[in-house]
């Protein structure tokens, strides 16, 4: 990861994207295991927060192999970082954004059933293309979109779940469900594409502007913990029922997220989008093998839609590499090849 060009081979962008999903699908499996076995159950907010605290070390670990000496660092810290406040306030819009795409799932999920839930929450998809062609003036073949609509819906067959019937009725609002739902899938759609817009906007250092969110992302991650665990923590401590298997998924969660920014920065928000698919088909086999997991016939037919969409986007080739200038085509136009 050190040592990266922007002038990237095909086989490194496919080692990144092979490593993103496996880490992705093993982060799944892990997390299921620590949330399920371990006796004293770990503060999940917390986690989030010393994920970031991790990827920010990593990356300036990163940085200082970059630059070279010490010296240059700090330099490139002063300049970048502590110096540019415009910078950072610019790279804390995703994490607002992300924070909100959470809280909104958490009110969708409290007033919708999961099923309908899980459908609907598919369309990040589609939205994450649709914010790509509007704010990178990018272009997408109808084979594309078709592919991008195929991997919906395939998401959507991987995660069904019939309803199951509770015996506790829960007062819910269904049109406050579909409201947060379609937040939470604008906010998903955005901030995927408007850090994918920072990164190559500019010259500057990729490790740099993982810096610059992450920073935010820890201001971010406190304020949640503080909100959902604030007394507990302080009851019971910050690293309560934190055991190996728990710094593990931690430890993934940090590598699957700096990976996840090399993907976005050489590849795109739609290829990540593929990328975190096929790690849910992947991480659900593994469930079958470790947990028992049913395979039903909806899974099934979801992984083949899921694999044949995968092939069909790769068809096209196109560069994603970098913006198109804007006054190629209009957004109409762009969006004309739907």
């Amino acid at each position: 990861l050190c040592f990266l060009s922007e002038n990237v081979s095909l086989l490194f962008k496919l080692y990144c994207l092979t490593v993103m999903t496996l880490v992705a699908a093993t982060y799944t499996v892990a997390l299921r295991y620590t949330r399920t076995v371990e006796t004293e159950l770990y503060f999940s907010t917390t986690a989030v927060c010393i994920t970031e605290v991790i990827k920010l070390f990593l990356s300036v670990g990163i940085l200082s192999k970059e630059t070279g000496s010490l010296t240059r660092l700090i330099t490139s810290l002063k300049e970048n970082v502590f110096g540019s406040p415009t910078e950072l306030l610019k790279l804390s819009v995703p994490s607002l954004v992300y924070a909100l795409q959470n809280n909104m799932a958490f009110v969708a999920l409290s007033n919708l059933d999961a099923a309908v839930y899980q459908v609907t929450y598919q369309l990040k998809i589609p939205c994450t293309a649709l914010c790509t062609v509007l704010m990178l003036n990018r272009t997408l073949s109808k084979l594309q979109w078709f592919s991008v609509f195929m991997l919906c819906g395939g998401v959507t067959l991987v995660q069904w779940k019939p309803a199951q019937a509770t015996k506790v009725q829960v007062e819910q609002n269904p049109w406050l469900g579909f409201g947060a739902i379609a937040v939470a899938v604008l906010c998903s759609g955005f901030a995927g594409v408007y850090f994918e817009k920072v990164l190559k906007s500019s010259d500057t250092s990729l490790w740099v502007r993982n810096i610059q969110m992450y920073l935010s992302g820890i201001v971010m991650t406190l304020f949640g913990v503080y909100m959902s665990d604030g007394a507990q923590v302080l009851e019971k401590g910050f690293f309560y029922g934190y055991t190996y298997y728990v710094w593990f998924v931690i430890f993934l969660a940090s590598v699957g997220g700096l990976y996840t920014s090399v993907v976005v920065k050489y590849t795109d928000n739609i290829m990540k989008g593929f990328s975190a698919a096929a790690a849910i088909v992947l991480s659900t086999v593994a469930s079958v093998i470790l947990f028992g997991l049913q395979i039903t016939v909806t899974f099934s037919l979801g992984a083949l839609l899921v694999c044949i969409s995968i092939y069909l986007y790769g068809l096209p080739r196109q560069d994603t590499t970098k913006i198109q200038p804007s006054e190629t085509k209009s957004s109409k136009e762009r969006l004309a090849t739907v």
